[in-house]
């Protein structure tokens, strides 16, 4: 990545930097926060794109505004007095440049890893860096090197293998694909685009794994299992390097010295820049969002300070006048950040452009065949009693909700950053399984239905049912159990086998999870994991053609082990006691067949199905409940993605960021209003009479002009006094006993609200946490 002519030219605009523009390049916002006219009093280096952040908050918004946008922002970088230093435009291309309706979409990595097929990584890099550079943006936060070791973590898809030999044989071609190879004093093509090697390291390998949490391993197991991808990524020349949020033994590894400087930066050798992940710098110790110096001088290059960036622009920029952040420490920093620039060529013209812009780029035919291809080789076959593949001439019935929903399909990061409330209309020349299905069924002389039900007029052939996962991302994806707990796919399963249907399944889903049950009324069951937009992939392996000159067998194998129960923590290969359902490395075939006997159906969660202690947690309405906005003119219910109003517009809610990024809901009441958690009747008598205690953070993001009342059940209360002296933009925790409701206007026996919020007045604030807790002294009865 270096050369002597980079190196002059750099030690000259170093020279003629100010420190404000210096402390400028190592920080980062989100276009979501920051606008072309701030570049003009703060010069920040480079902005992002997060995952739910868009051209004016159109998630929905075309290429050519995002083009625009860029452009935009690359204007005001250039008219900036003194260097002017060009920006850098990151972007999460997760699976494809996700980002963008019409973009490809490539199965997840959990499906990419069974493919085995390194070559394929490459060619998906190129296409996916094309599509990034077409949209104007230069830099993908990828490849994704986590070797996942518990599969509870909501990021398991991230990762290709919970084996570390997968992710070391992909980075390099995935590096290789994005960036092309490297030239000594030239930048990258116009159709080439930076990646950023992540999360280093460890993240995979947190405890129990939880998001953001502390991996308490050895260093042999550190560098053995967590570390191997990077190797590979920086010797093809990775140009960055993103930090993990998680601990290593108790330390943020954005804080960590010896892991960012003496062994990323020194004895891997790694000459590019370090950034951090989102606001991970404020969980460093003695840290916040708005100021971090200890990250810096850790090794951290560039922060990642989506809404945090003007207090941490002036924080820093303070700390590096005082000699807090040292001088040498901040233009190395920058250094390695202008490197990365020349080699974008962002400077002067030396950035070719041509392909920005270019619609026919963005979902080309070439991108959605080798996703296609991508679906097929990522395929794993679990079990098969014969009635793969489905034979020519065949009338087949397809169900299950997800059969026809690419957005299913494609999971977390899909146009939204959590992957919810899509549509297919969101997927302009995509292909949900059903149409693939029905297309491939008819092309061999045989009739498709499609009934989510599982109903039917006419017996059919065959049934292939589709379920699964619905999307869900980083922090909100974390699950306590394997179990796959929808209850309904089994109901259908078991329907259909009575009705001596032979059955199908197809399995999406973002991880192993653990389906006994299910693949025991299966007659097959394919683990298709994610497969993105291009359904004909599925298609093409479960139908045979007689007429088609390629037939394809399935060639996936299981990068991930699969759980003989729902509550097995040992289920990497290679630990001791190792005993999965399904090995590392398992996978049937057309020309390989065994006999899958009747599964144990011993090993169902311990914890109950029925949720009745826990509403909202992590960002999202926990399962069975719901989320209902409430007015004159009626219920609105609210999908997973918080983004919605009531039939009147007099209560909306947003995602907003509590604990973590957007673990929250900001409610805003313009009129009288209710926001309910609503749910099916449950008996909540033994809750009331061990006195717990209804429980919620809240935050006021506006003073309160009126009563807030508080819902259990039928009965209101107004909770107002608990928060009349708590400080706007202040989160704190209201703790509320089930006694301080009266018990006859709760019809505790039947409560399907157990959390209301209600306001007559205007009234803005957020809430995260919602659920039931053990009585403790600081719960109380407000005084009304």
């Amino acid at each position: 990545m270096t050369d002597a002519r980079t190196e002059a030219m750099i030690d000259s605009l170093l020279a003629r930097m100010t420190l404000e523009e210096k402390v400028g390049q190592i920080i980062q916002a989100d276009i979501a926060s920051i606008t072309p006219e701030d570049l003009a009093r703060y010069p920040i280096g480079s902005i992002l794109a997060g995952g739910n952040s868009s051209p004016d908050g159109n998630e929905r918004a075309p290429l050519q505004d995002w083009v625009a946008l860029s452009r935009a922002f690359r204007a005001a970088a250039a008219a900036r007095p003194g260097a002017a230093v060009p920006l850098m435009f990151g972007i999460d291309a997760v699976h494809g440049h996700n980002n963008i309706v019409g973009a490809t979409l490539f199965p997840h990595n959990i499906g990419l890893g069974a493919a085995r097929d390194p070559d394929l990584i490459r060619r998906i890099g190129e296409a996916t860096a094309q599509e990034v550079a077409a949209s104007g943006a230069d830099w993908t936060f990828g490849p994704t090197l986590a070797v996942p070791r518990n599969d509870r973590w909501g990021r398991t898809y991230e990762g290709y293998s919970e084996h570390p030999e997968v992710g070391a044989a992909y980075a390099g071609p995935m590096t290789l694909g994005l960036q092309g190879e490297l030239l000594e004093g030239r930048p990258l093509a116009s159709d080439r685009i930076a990646g950023s090697a992540k999360h280093f390291v460890a993240d995979g390998g947190t405890q129990d794994g939880v998001d953001q949490g502390d991996a308490v391993i050895s260093e042999a197991d550190l560098i053995a299992i967590h570390a191997q991808g990077y190797v590979p990524a920086i010797d093809e020349g990775v140009l960055t390097v993103m930090a993990s949020f998680s601990s290593w033994n108790g330390e943020k590894i954005t804080g960590n010295h010896a892991l960012l400087t003496d062994v990323l930066k020194g004895r891997m050798g790694f000459n590019g820049f370090v950034v951090g992940d989102w606001n991970a710098h404020g969980q460093v110790d003695g840290c916040n969002n708005e100021s971090c110096p200890q990250a810096i001088n850790a090794g951290l290059d560039m922060f990642m300070a989506p809404d945090s960036w003007r207090g941490l622009y002036v924080n820093t920029l303070a700390q590096a006048r005082s000699g807090e952040i040292p001088t040498a420490r901040l233009d190395d920093a920058v250094r390695r950040i202008l490197r990365v620039k020349a080699k974008l060529g962002v400077f002067g013209n030396d950035r070719d452009r041509s392909i920005e812009g270019r619609t026919d780029v963005l979902g080309s035919p070439a991108h959605r065949a080798l996703a296609r291809e991508a679906v097929r080789k990522s395929l794993v076959l679990l079990k098969n009693d014969g009635v793969l593949p489905i034979r020519a001439g065949a009338r087949v019935l397809v169900a299950g909700t997800a059969a026809d929903s690419i957005g299913q399909a494609s999971g977390g990061w899909t146009v939204t950053w959590q992957g919810a409330d899509t549509t297919n209309a969101d997927f302009p020349g995509g292909t949900s399984i059903w149409a693939g299905l029905k297309e491939a069924v008819t092309e061999a002389g045989g009739v498709a239905e499609l009934n989510a039900d599982g109903e039917f007029s006419q017996k059919p052939d065959v049934a292939v049912v589709v379920f699964g996962e619905t999307p869900y991302a980083e922090f909100q994806g974390d699950i306590e159990t394997l179990d796959f707990l929808p209850e309904e796919p089994l109901a259908l399963l078991r329907r259909l086998k009575a009705a001596g249907i032979p059955t199908v399944s197809v399995f999406l889903s973002g991880r192993p999870l653990w389906v006994n049950p299910e693949i025991n009324a299966s007659d097959a069951f394919v683990a298709a994991w994610l497969p993105g937009a291009e359904g004909a992939g599925v298609a093409d392996v479960l139908v045979a053609h007689p007429a088609a000159q390629t037939s394809y067998d399935f060639t996936g194998k299981l990068s991930f082990s699969w759980p003989r129960s729902s509550d097995q923590d040992v289920l990497n290969v290679g630990d001791a006691n190792y005993d999965p359902q399904f090995a590392y490395g398992y996978g049937l075939s057309y020309a390989h067949p065994e006999v899958v006997p009747a599964l144990s159906e011993a090993g169902a969660a311990s914890v109950s199905k029925s949720n009745l202690d826990r509403y909202f947690r992590d960002g999202r309405v926990q399962s069975p409940w719901s989320l209902i906005l409430r007015d004159e003119g009626g219920d609105s219910r609210v999908g997973q993605r918080l983004a919605a109003a009531s039939p009147r517009a007099n209560v909306s809610v947003s995602a907003a960021d509590g604990a973590a990024q957007e673990s929250a809901m900001a409610l805003n009441f313009t009129g009288e209003a209710e926001a309910v958690i609503f749910g099916p009747a449950v008996d909540l008598s033994r809750q009331r009479n061990g006195d717990m205690v209804l429980t919620a953070a809240v935050r006021l993001d506006a003073p309160a002009s009126g009563p807030i009342e508080l819902g259990f059940g039928k009965d209101r209360i107004n909770i107002q006094p608990l928060l009349q002296d708590a400080k706007v933009g202040e989160w704190r925790t209201i703790r509320v006993r089930l006694a301080c409701f009266d018990a006859t206007a709760i019809g505790v026996a039947a409560v399907e609200t157990p959390f209301v919020l209600a306001s007559k007045v205007g009234l803005r604030l957020s809430l995260a946490d919602i659920g039931l807790a053990p009585h403790d002294t600081a719960a109380a009865c407000p005084a009304n």
